[in-house]
């Protein structure tokens, strides 16, 4: 983990306020960073296509000056995501086929996703949603109400996972009230998030979200998005702390990325971060083909050889497994598992 002292983290008890304070132009964020106007041109087209977007406290620990430093990497708009190859497309994951109702996506047997929000608090440039119709999904508390009359329908399913954009950027009276209208369903056991915010905003989990999740009778997991050991620091730590303390149960799931986390070092101290503040690795993904995230892209023969020599390199418990997501398949392929 890193220590407070290595890193000037933007640190505040109000979520919103820092999502206010977000940065979310090419030339305020190459000015954080200390990059020159050089990189200015091609990050201002690039930002035409998916805007920037990204929280102080991210920016943070991020090295001054450093091109290629692996956090930048994440959130930088380059030159390279203007021409992508023809096979990286808008919708790499067919999820237009599955969109069942509006805000909800049913994929898998068991479980529904729902589109609770398009807001990030941070725009990861490698997103599979980023040309997501956002507003052919959007919801208001009635339109959630006969949306989620679908689980009614289907008793088979057991799991909610909330999405988005990032559910944790519904305010605590919003995220109450769609929690409240999943409890009428005695089928749903388990409420799933997937978020980056307790990584990228850790003030994020405040007292009223803990209360809000305690009072739940369905199992509640969060699966997290950390990419890079650096990532971690003592408020991600202490954020893992609450929410662990108040019953949920805490994954991570990564992506392997060019420039990024390439190597079995840099997967093993990701791990090893995550572990030592109760998180669980989970999966480490092959890049969704989206249309803009091509420079991202290791090859699967490599990534295969990368997982190897992690599992050789540490404790089974701390390797992912490496999995990549094919649309129409009914689950997950694992491309090589921890074992």
């Amino acid at each position: 983990m890193i220590p407070l002292t290595d890193v000037n983290v933007h640190a505040t008890n109000d979520w919103q306020s820092e999502i206010r304070q977000m940065i979310r132009t090419p030339e305020a964020l190459l000015a954080a960073v200390g990059l020159g106007e050089e990189w200015l041109p091609a990050a201002q087209a690039a930002s035409k296509l998916f805007p920037v977007r990204v929280t102080p406290s991210f920016v943070a620990k991020m090295r001054q000056g450093d091109p290629n430093d692996p956090l930048l990497r994440q959130v930088m708009p380059l030159a390279e995501e203007l021409s992508s190859p023809a096979d990286f497309i808008d919708d790499p994951l067919n999820e237009e086929a599955y969109n069942v109702e509006r805000g909800i996506l049913h994929k898998y047997h068991n479980r529904i996703l729902t589109v609770t929000t398009s807001a990030c608090a941070i725009h990861c440039r490698y997103c599979f949603r980023r040309h997501f119709p956002y507003q052919d999904n959007s919801q208001s508390r009635a339109q959630w109400q006969q949306s989620l009359a679908y689980l009614a329908d289907h008793p088979e399913i057991d799991e909610v996972v909330l999405s988005g954009g990032d559910p944790l950027m519904l305010t605590n009276s919003a995220l109450a009230s769609l929690l409240t209208e999943i409890d009428q369903y005695p089928n749903v056991k388990r409420i799933r998030f997937h978020s980056r915010m307790p990584i990228v905003t850790p003030s994020r989990i405040d007292d009223e979200l803990l209360q809000i999740l305690a009072s739940k009778v369905q199992s509640i997991i969060f699966v997290v998005h950390s990419n890079h050991a650096n990532e971690i620091c003592k408020y991600v730590g202490h954020a893992a702390k609450l929410l662990i303390t108040n019953g949920v149960r805490l994954y991570n799931q990564a992506v392997l990325m060019r420039g990024v986390n390439d190597s079995a070092r840099s997967l093993r101290r990701l791990s090893e971060e995550l572990f030592a503040i109760g998180i669980q690795p989970y999966y480490l993904h092959l890049m969704d083909r989206v249309k803009g995230a091509a420079h991202f892209e290791v090859p699967e023969s490599e990534a295969i050889q990368i997982h190897q020599d992690l599992r050789a390199s540490t404790s089974g418990y701390l390797v992912p497994q490496l999995a990549r997501e094919i649309a129409g398949e009914p689950s997950k392929t694992i491309v090589a598992s921890s074992g």
